[in-house]
């Protein structure tokens, strides 16, 4: 049996809702304090036992390949001015995995992403993390709750999160018949159904592991919502020749893909941290009595 060490991170988008500041920042690099939410996800990688990233870039996110890789001339002078904490800091950083860029030359999708690490990844299982969904689990990571369940079935498996009825819109949403304690065999998938058509509350959390085969479904699925090419939609095309297991994840979940997301991750990782924990009480405090006031 194959065992699961690549991971794709698509992270070719504009990120339109964060602009202006993403016309030039790619938005996977805006920071939660002093890191980027891009390392979050690929710590988590890491943590889950992947030893190599594979990040599906577009011609504007050059800033991701420059912070993962060696900078020479800032190390040079953080050692000069006796700052070698900082310099051991840095490389810990280019050191986490074996990083690969594949350009994806047009925007179709995340389907479409996925399909341009075909030729990295070839005949192995894969696992697939969203570059704005962060999921904090300090126990246990929540791309390794997966691969756990990959270990035990050697099939793709998806990970989702219950949302409220309203909000299924904003999702790919899974039914699936519970064989096991936490884990659903999956009966179907839909991509963003409305809130009445939707068939359960389980949606997709940006975490999956997929076997090579969802490439071939790919190739086959015409292109669905948006004028793209829908993962969920080739993964109901997956489903139809082989198991596709789902299994809720355990983790606080911020979708860093919007404004509120971002500020509620940035938030409540800085009340989690020592070193700003005290700072930002004490800062929610001053705001609270302030505004009461008004």
């Amino acid at each position: 049996m194959f065992k699961v060490r690549k991971a794709v991170i698509p992270v070719a988008g504009f990120g339109t809702r964060f602009l202006p500041a993403t016309k030039s920042t790619p938005k996977e690099m805006l920071p939660i304090v002093d890191k980027p939410i891009i390392q979050f996800i690929v710590e988590e990688a890491v943590n889950s036992g992947i030893e190599t990233i594979i990040f599906i870039t577009g011609r504007h996110k050059r800033a991701i390949e420059d912070y993962f890789d060696y900078t020479p001339e800032l190390e040079f002078t953080l050692k000069k001015g006796g700052k070698e904490e900082y310099v051991e800091k840095i490389r810990e950083i280019s050191n986490l995995a074996d990083f690969v860029y594949v350009r994806q030359k047009e925007q179709l999708g995340l389907g479409h992403a996925i399909l341009c690490a075909e030729s990295v990844i070839g005949n192995e299982p894969f696992a697939v993390l969203l570059g704005d969904e962060l999921i904090i689990n300090d126990e246990k990571p929540a791309l390794k709750q997966l691969i756990d369940v990959f270990d035990k079935f050697s099939k793709s498996v998806i990970g989702t999160m219950s949302v409220d009825r309203e909000d299924v819109y904003k999702y790919g949403i899974v039914d699936g018949m519970e064989v096991e304690e936490n884990i659903k065999l999956v009966k179907y998938l839909v991509e963003k159904p409305s809130p009445q058509e939707a068939p359960s509350t389980d949606a997709i959390a940006g975490r999956y592991i997929l076997t090579h085969k969802v490439f071939d479904m790919l190739k086959k699925t015409p292109l669905g919502k948006g004028g793209e090419l829908q993962l969920t939609d080739a993964l109901q095309r997956l489903r139809e020749i082989e198991a596709i297991y789902s299994t809720e994840l355990e983790g606080k979940r911020y979708d860093t893909g919007n404004k509120y997301g971002y500020l509620e991750a940035i938030l409540e990782i800085a009340m989690d941290r020592e070193d700003t924990a005290e700072f930002v009480k004490n800062l929610i405090k001053k705001i609270s009595t302030e505004y009461s006031i008004k």
